[in-house]
């Protein structure tokens, strides 16, 4: 699917700051596998993916970002967001890395946590355009393969976060 900005009006509404971080003053990556759900021909829920480089105590790896997830306000408490997070996840586990990153706001902790995330306690550092900076958000993981672990050490994005 593709996924533009009128796709995300469509499901949040024309608020300068849909996803409640334009305070922490980040420059984002556009995800480039999209999963959506309609219905009654509205889109109203959305998950994006993006495969990126990180760096784990001095090793490199890649991880999947998941980035953009959203449920239209009206349709919230549904299921959706469990529902478009599992067939993004479902896809990113066919891409080769072995674990799913992603970035969220301290309230949404307890809803990937029960999607089976697991917080990384750490600080993680991600590029911005002037240096890298720690990442104010909290981090989370996912396996995906039933053998992954995440390892011990410092963790740093080598790109912009997703």
């Amino acid at each position: 699917m593709e996924y533009t900005k009128a796709d995300q009006t469509e499901i949040l509404g024309d608020s300068a700051d849909p996803f409640g971080v334009a305070d922490v003053g980040l420059t984002w990556l556009p995800k480039q596998d999209h999963f959506g759900i309609r219905q009654k021909g509205r889109l109203v829920a959305h998950a994006g993916l993006l495969r990126l480089p990180l760096s784990i105590d001095g090793v490199g790896t890649q991880v999947v970002g998941v980035g953009g997830v959203a449920v239209a306000p009206d349709l919230r408490g549904h299921g959706l967001a469990r529902s478009v997070v599992s067939v993004a996840l479902d896809h990113a586990r066919t891409m080769g890395p072995q674990h799913g990153l992603l970035f969220c706001r301290p309230p949404l902790v307890p809803f990937y946590q029960l999607l089976g995330w697991r917080t990384l306690e750490q600080d993680v550092q991600v590029e911005q355009p002037g240096g890298p900076v720690i990442m104010p958000l909290r981090t989370m993981w996912t396996p995906l393969r039933d053998s992954a672990h995440w390892p011990a050490g410092e963790v740093r994005l080598l790109s912009l976060p997703m």
